[in-house]
């Protein structure tokens, strides 16, 4: 017997019993992007690496660690997209979206990193994320956060999130709180392990996201960030914490926020939740003015945000906040030759009459107590029994598998109208 080929570790199945609440999941974003004016745009899965080197930068941890990159039989290096905003970027720029315009763009799909496989954290995992260009005002940083605060009441999480925020300033009022910090951290180098070491010479402010407990220790007396932001960016600070307190948005201020790459300007904002144990950043957005500019394009303010799937669908699970409808509306349970060949056929014609309507038709033969333990096992609120006698009648039995109700005979002409009366909460 040939051995079972496995998943490569890192990369799940997503079964029948959990695609429904994907699906949910999937909806709701949609049907929230739409109500704010957003348009979709879909990127390839493989990009050139050096559109990543560029964006990210080439001394990270994703671009030394953790991208797929792999060459083609060109001997082009190409990489699986790690993340969505770069190659939004890239598709703007390269189809003339961006210069002088303005876009509210979103996206959802897989993304790519050779990381530590953890639940909710996967190799193959995916993002949704929301990427606007052309508008340089705080009233977008305050849209796009108002749109994921939608999203929090709409999947049940409003009270199990909760908002910080900070601002980078600009790329010269940050560049001198760099040399601040590294002149601080730098005093206290025999407490700091070998990543921060390292991070302190190519990219400091990444310091301020460590975990070690030793080096947290020594951030509260670090210079802070908010200390150094110039005068147009705190303009833009106050007025977006104003408009957040105006719009009913709870936020803390956390001046520890930070982004580590250079394009990353002014607001930063994080979706924080302690539902899933330890706190964890289940939403992660801010300003990027610098990256149109440096990935070949015009100078462009942006602002976005980027939302992992996995582990927003954990927390719902770990809540158990959400109850999914059926898979089926109704199951069709056929007996006999004749009841087969005619149930067929009159499931195209009630799915015809009925657009929406989910039938599932019995296969696969039995008797009646068979056929009514799949018909409950499917989920369905009614089943509809034909056999030789409904055939030669044209009629059909209905049996309702959810309510205290009698079963009941009809014909085949007023089971349409029967059946959107008794489902129509589902059409």
């Amino acid at each position: 017997m040939s051995k079972q080929i496995q998943a490569i570790r890192g990369m799940n199945d997503c079964l029948p019993e959990q695609s429904g609440l994907w699906q949910w999941v999937e909806q709701n974003i949609r049907d929230t992007v739409k109500s704010y004016g957003y348009q979709e745009i879909r990127t390839p899965i493989v990009e050139s690496t050096d559109l990543f080197k560029r964006s990210i930068g080439e001394v990270t941890d994703i671009v030394e660690k953790e991208m797929y990159t792999f060459e083609d039989r060109n001997g082009d290096s190409l990489t699986l997209r790690p993340e969505g905003t770069a190659s939004t970027v890239r598709a703007g720029n390269e189809h003339g979206l961006l210069y002088n315009q303005q876009q509210r763009l979103w996206y959802m799909g897989p993304m790519f990193r050779h990381e530590r496989p953890q639940k909710g954290r996967y190799r193959q995992f995916h993002q949704f994320g929301v990427e606007t260009f052309g508008l340089p005002g705080p009233d977008i940083d305050v849209e796009v956060i108002l749109l994921t605060a939608r999203l929090w009441q709409k999947f049940g999480l409003s009270d199990k999130v909760h908002l910080e925020i900070n601002s980078l300033g600009s790329s010269e009022s940050r560049a001198e709180y760099r040399d601040a910090l590294v002149a601080y951290l730098k005093q206290h180098e025999d407490k700091l392990d070998e990543d921060s070491k390292r991070r302190m010479s190519t990219n400091p402010l990444r310091v301020l996201d460590s975990k070690n407990p030793e080096v947290q220790a020594l951030l509260p007396d670090a210079p802070d960030l908010l200390d150094y932001i110039d005068d147009e960016s705190r303009q833009h600070f106050d007025l977006l914490c104003e408009r957040l307190a105006q719009a009913g948005i709870q936020y803390r201020v956390n001046s520890r926020l930070v982004r580590g790459l250079d394009y990353y300007n002014r607001t930063v904002f994080e979706w924080v939740t302690d539902a899933l144990g330890a706190q964890g950043t289940v939403c992660a957005g801010g300003r990027y003015d610098g990256l149109v500019e440096q990935l070949g394009g015009k100078a462009t303010p942006a602002v976005g945000f980027a939302m992992g799937l996995e582990r927003l669908v954990l927390l719902l699970e770990s809540l158990q906040l959400v109850e999914l409808p059926a898979e089926v509306d109704v199951y069709l349970s056929l007996l006999g030759d004749r009841a087969e060949a005619y149930g067929l056929t009159l499931a195209e014609s009630l799915r015809d009459a009925l657009p929406g309507l989910r039938v599932q038709t019995h296969c696969g033969g039995g008797n009646l107590k068979k056929q009514m333990k799949r018909a409950d096992k499917s989920g369905a609120a009614i089943a509809l029994v034909i056999g030789e006698e409904e055939v030669n009648q044209a009629v059909v039995g209905v049996k309702y598998l959810r309510e205290d109700k009698p079963q009941t005979q009809v014909s085949i002409e007023q089971l349409p109208s029967l059946l959107g009366g008794a489902l129509s909460q589902n059409l």
